[in-house]
């Protein structure tokens, strides 16, 4: 009992301590701080708006890959008999150029000779007949170590050429 009258005392005697008190100075000093003249905020920047670009370039030759070089004595003329099929409807590997695939090997079943080859986001399965690149590339031949392509590509005058490619089997690092 004795300690807990002690306690309230003592409890009663320091709550006494925080009552009272002068706060001129803080009272001052906030009517100073109040009394300042308001400042401005700067409003915001104004931004441009966004100009989208369209890549118009992306069916031309790759700056990055070297020319082609076409002798002028032996170049072949074009022919009005070869022409790719454009009622054709196009698969999916025709969007990319035949440079961006790599062979990277060959499955074999009852159903024939596939060729797998990496590009264009992944590996994919390919087979005789199927086509490939931008150019009407049509897979002829596949070999464990090569997958033979005939592309179809303008003359520059008008005619159409058929130009055979190449796909070899990438070895492993």
């Amino acid at each position: 009992m004795m300690l807990s009258r002690s306690l309230l005392v003592f409890s009663i005697a320091v709550l006494s301590g925080c009552g009272g008190g002068d706060f001129s100075d803080l009272q001052s000093y906030m009517d100073e701080v109040r009394a300042r003249p308001k400042g401005e905020i700067e409003p915001l920047p104004k931004f441009q708006p966004y100009e989208s670009f369209t890549y118009s370039a992306s069916a031309l030759r790759n700056p990055f890959q070297p020319p082609v070089k076409l002798e002028m004595a032996d170049r072949k003329k074009g022919s009005k008999d070869v022409k790719p099929d454009e009622t054709r409807t196009k698969q999916f590997l025709e969007g990319f150029n035949i440079e961006a695939f790599v062979m990277v090997g060959t499955l074999a079943n009852d159903s024939g000779a596939f060729a797998l080859v990496s590009g264009a986001g992944g590996v994919h399965r390919v087979r005789v007949g199927d086509y490939l690149g931008r150019n009407h590339g049509r897979i002829l031949a596949i070999d464990e170590s090569k997958i033979d392509v005939i592309e179809i590509v303008p003359d520059g005058e008008g005619g159409w050429l058929e130009r055979p490619r190449s796909l070899s089997l990438k070895e492993r690092s």
